[in-house]
């Protein structure tokens, strides 16, 4: 057992008293924005994030689903031609180049919105998610994967016109089978961690207008008439 001497009590009283006095004074600087927040305590009434994140996921996924369409072209011109499809195997992976280009782009965004949504966020308190993690965990998770994803995906764009500009520009099939394997798998990865996200406005509340005013005790039969 540790016993402390009166001086050394005394010390760590004033420095708890220092600490509350300099909370006081030195207000968060999300403070300084509140009287600026809506019901969904953003200063817009629509996140912006969960949109982004879609258009993200979404620019992504055409841009493999048409890489392997043109990897696929020679097993499918018969019935492209069929049908009269004016399409080329060039013209797959033109689509797919630009789109996964574009996702890279657009998710810089993503993630930018998502740690400013994340600092404003208020989550309705002693709720477990579905994997039994608190709001925090979830949210420190959700961030860490974004930026992990982010980097991911400026690898996979790199490494996309690379095989686009210089390693197979005189191929057919601009891609190899390992891209495609690749990024067949981080869609499944996405879908995973954007199910975090999923969780943090089900099952938290955060940046949901309708969960945060009943949690707040207001009416919504008045507010929505």
């Amino acid at each position: 057992m540790i016993i402390f001497n009166h001086n050394f009590s005394s010390e760590l009283s004033s420095l708890k008293c220092f600490n509350y006095l300099f909370c006081l004074l030195i207000k968060s600087p999300i403070s300084e924005i509140s009287d600026k927040l809506g019901p969904n305590d953003l200063p817009y009434k629509i996140p912006l994030h969960p949109n982004l994140v879609h258009l993200t996921i979404g620019l992504f996924a055409i841009g493999i689903f048409f890489d392997i369409a043109g990897a696929f072209y020679p097993f499918e011109k018969r019935i492209l031609r069929f049908f009269a499809f004016p399409v080329t195997r060039v013209g797959f992976h033109d689509v797919g180049w630009y789109n996964v280009l574009a996702a890279s782009f657009i998710t810089f965004f993503t993630v930018a919105t998502g740690f400013f949504e994340m600092l404003l966020a208020v989550p309705i308190p002693e709720v477990k998610s579905i994997l039994g993690q608190s709001a925090i965990s979830t949210m420190l998770w959700h961030a860490v994967g974004g930026v992990a994803i982010l980097f991911i995906m400026i690898s996979m764009t790199i490494w996309r016109g690379y095989q686009r500009f210089v390693f197979r520009k005189d191929f057919g099939r601009q891609v190899s089978w390992s891209y495609i394997f690749l990024g067949s798998v981080i869609l499944v990865i996405m879908g995973l961690h954007g199910s975090l996200g999923a969780w943090l406005a089900s099952d938290f509340g955060v940046h949901i207008t309708a969960d945060q005013l009943l949690v707040r005790g207001e009416d919504l039969n008045q507010i929505f008439q």
